[in-house]
């Protein structure tokens, strides 16, 4: 039974990541999964300098999944660079790294930084809710989406993947613009945006007043955008979005993505990486599919 893809000429043994954000950089997790089980690791978005994200409160639950107004914290690429890489290349697993930046400008730059790190991928992050400068005009303006990609993609020695947001008209547009501004793959989506009101003291809830919307009350969102993606680009696809178990990725091949990346899951349950893992392969078994390729965009 083969559970390899490819995408972007990076070989996965498996199509299951993490979504970043919601992994770290897998220390936390490294007691209570084999990491070595997952095809890659997609680590919290770096930027070229330390961010200290938003005020709290900035989580909420919510039905069928939270708000999260972090603002993508983080220690900057240099502390990345020194500390996180070494710890994930003990792992026979991909290193996907998330770049932020509220400028082109810091965008380049954290690329720069990374040309010559021991990593497989970069994911541009330009569809983050929860931070008022670049991610969300970079991420809904096709034109800034294909500009900030030519960008990037000039610097970029690894393969790039763009994650898209789906706060937008018509994402197969967005689509369209990255793939033309260079992008090698598209990873979507990223969350909804969100808001929640403490009825009592008739305030929202985080301090940020939204945040970006996830867990399993967006799957069907997702599934419905990466299959719109799948019939408009030629691009390979990683879908995300309230994957929790094998059924819901399995779910996400048949609408067109070559690999499936875990998030809010992950802070439920820390195993739900390998539950999907495994997950898949027991369907692929009691399916009679040997190669898992097969599945991809097969929804009839």
């Amino acid at each position: 039974m083969n559970t390899s893809v490819n995408i972007a000429g990076v070989k996965f043994h498996n199509p299951v990541m993490t979504a970043s954000g919601t992994f770290g950089s897998g220390k936390e997790y490294a007691s209570y999964i084999d990491i070595n089980k997952l095809g890659g690791v997609v680590v919290k978005g770096v930027a070229s300098n330390e961010w200290l994200g938003n005020p709290a409160p900035r989580i909420a639950e919510t039905y069928g999944g939270m708000l999260n107004a972090v603002g993508l914290q983080n220690p900057g690429v240099d502390i990345f660079i020194k500390e996180d890489i070494p710890f994930l290349r003990q792992y026979n697993t991909n290193i996907i790294v998330n770049i932020a930046g509220k400028t082109v400008d810091e965008y380049v730059e954290v690329t720069r930084k990374l040309q010559d790190a021991d990593i497989d991928m970069i994911e541009l992050n330009i569809s983050c809710p929860n931070v008022k400068e670049g991610g969300v005009a970079f991420g809904t303006d096709t034109k800034m989406a294909e500009y900030v990609t030519s960008e990037v993609k000039k610097h970029a020695k690894q393969p790039l993947i763009v994650k898209l947001s789906p706060n937008v008209t018509d994402i197969t547009e967005i689509a369209k613009a990255v793939e033309a501004g260079g992008a090698d793959a598209v990873s979507l989506i990223n969350t909804l945006l969100g808001m929640k009101i403490d009825i009592y003291k008739r305030k929202p809830v985080l301090a940020n007043r939204v945040g970006g919307f996830s867990g399993p009350a967006i799957k069907p969102v997702a599934i419905r955008m990466v299959n719109q993606v799948y019939n408009s680009i030629k691009l390979p696809i990683i879908g995300l979005g309230g994957i929790c178990n094998g059924e819901d990725a399995v779910e996400f091949l048949l609408a067109g993505a070559t690999g499936v990346a875990v998030g809010t899951a992950n802070f439920m349950n820390p195993r739900a990486t390998v539950e999907v893992v495994e997950g898949i392969e027991a369907y692929m078994k009691d399916m009679g599919i040997k190669d898992i390729n097969e599945l991809i965009g097969a929804v009839q």
